[in-house]
């Protein structure tokens, strides 16, 4: 019987994933680090598992491997704080028949079927937002999508989008959760105390409402009337649901947009052919994606040679792993419709896979054609900003300047 190494044996390049500077280009790092290891490097709090196949193999051990939220909450300094609890308590925490219990009260409402359903509403939203940006010639763009998605989300749970600029400070707060930045948790601990306050009053304002709509909102109240979920979970994913559906999606858009303003042609073949627009998407999310979650080893796992030791924290780079050189030829170029693309891990694997992942391409892929022929010979009009790249990663400023269609 071979003998296994234990990944702590391991002589890997640690990476400063925690410094601002590192999310504005993180490449440079990871071609040194695979020099020294194709698929693992260290960080300050665990390992890193930056290799596409690995990471893919990994990741669906659902029974070894749980979110490493404890850990998270911990390097925060926030055990038995409100935000800690919650971040406990999301379903993507949950294992087992809890993590089935919470995510089958939410997953019939993020079926293909039902999300296509719901492509006017899609269609609308960008529309009007189009109608109010688009005349001004130019903007950053960043701010422009941070409206797309979680309009989009206000109408799937029946939310007054009035309501959105008092809540938007929030869920870009909740973003960051991933970052192991201990500053931000007072102010983790404000958005929450918000969110919480307004999930409340949006369960009251249904209650007391005489239309009793058929969607999200509808289907929660109805699991916590029957006991399925409490008041507290069900606030509490409303909170999750807001947030998803705010930072991801449009960072991933945000990234996308990116790389195509290298490629004029591009954006303008996204004006004509929507089909065409759905390949980019699928590129992007193989390109640059925003998420790298976090896991503990439950038990020893042994893998490729290796013992991973219980206990031990690896962070999945979801949002790199497309560049791994050994799983994508020429990984850094950005080329719509290579075949490979739609192995791509933006969305994760196995049992905690996103679960609002066809809602993401519908908004994406229709946004993304809508803006192209909105927005004309796009270009860059200033400084790029990045975010951190632990967390949620992606774009914090994309200034643009465009002709107006």
């Amino acid at each position: 019987m071979a003998t296994l190494t234990s990944i702590a044996e391991l002589d890997l390049m640690e990476l400063p994933i925690e410094d601002r500077a590192f999310g504005a280009d993180p490449e440079p790092w990871f071609a040194r680090a695979r020099a020294v290891h194709p698929y693992l490097a260290k960080f300050a709090h665990g390992y890193l598992v930056h290799g596409h196949r690995e990471i893919r193999d990994l990741i669906q051990m659902d029974d070894k491997l749980h979110l490493a939220v404890d850990d998270v909450v911990e390097i925060m300094g926030a055990r038995g704080t409100p935000w800690g609890d919650f971040m406990k308590n999301l379903v993507i925490a949950k294992m087992g028949d809890e993590h089935r219990r919470m995510r089958d009260a939410l997953k019939p409402f993020f079926k293909p079927r039902r999300i296509a359903s719901h492509l006017d509403l899609i269609r609308k939203v960008i529309d009007a937002l189009l109608d109010e940006w688009a005349p001004r010639g130019a903007f950053d763009f960043t701010e422009f999508a941070a409206n797309f998605p979680v309009a989009v989300m206000f109408g799937l749970i029946g939310a007054d989008l009035a309501d959105l600029p008092r809540i938007k400070w929030a869920l870009e707060t909740q973003g960051l959760s991933y970052s192991l930045d201990k500053s931000l948790l007072p102010d983790m601990e404000a958005a929450h105390a918000m969110m919480m306050r307004f999930t409340a009053e949006l369960i009251d304002r249904r209650r007391a409402g005489a239309e009793k709509p058929d969607d999200l909102l509808g289907a929660l109240i109805d699991a916590m009337d029957a006991g399925v979920l409490s008041d507290l979970e069900v606030r509490e994913q409303l909170y999750f649901l807001f947030a998803a559906g705010y930072d991801t999606t449009k960072n991933q858009l945000g990234m996308t947009t990116h790389l195509l303003l290298q490629h004029p042609e591009m954006w303008e073949r996204c004006a004509r052919d929507r089909d065409f627009c759905t390949l980019a998407i699928e590129e992007g999310l193989r390109h640059s994606s925003p998420s790298s979650p976090p896991r503990i080893a439950l038990e020893d796992i042994e893998y490729d040679g290796l013992l991973i030791p219980r206990g031990s924290h690896l962070m999945f780079l979801l949002n790199i792993s497309g560049r791994d050189p050994r799983s994508f030829a020429d990984a850094m170029a950005f080329r719509p419709g290579r075949e490979a693309a739609r192995h791509h891990l933006a969305f994760g694997k196995g049992a905690h896979i996103c679960l609002g992942l066809h809602l993401a391409r519908f908004q994406m892929e229709e946004g993304l054609h809508r803006i192209a022929q909105r927005l004309t010979q796009p270009a860059l009009a200033g400084e790029v900003r990045w975010r951190r790249f632990p967390g949620v990663w992606g774009l914090e400023r994309l200034p643009i300047r465009f002709i107006p269609a």
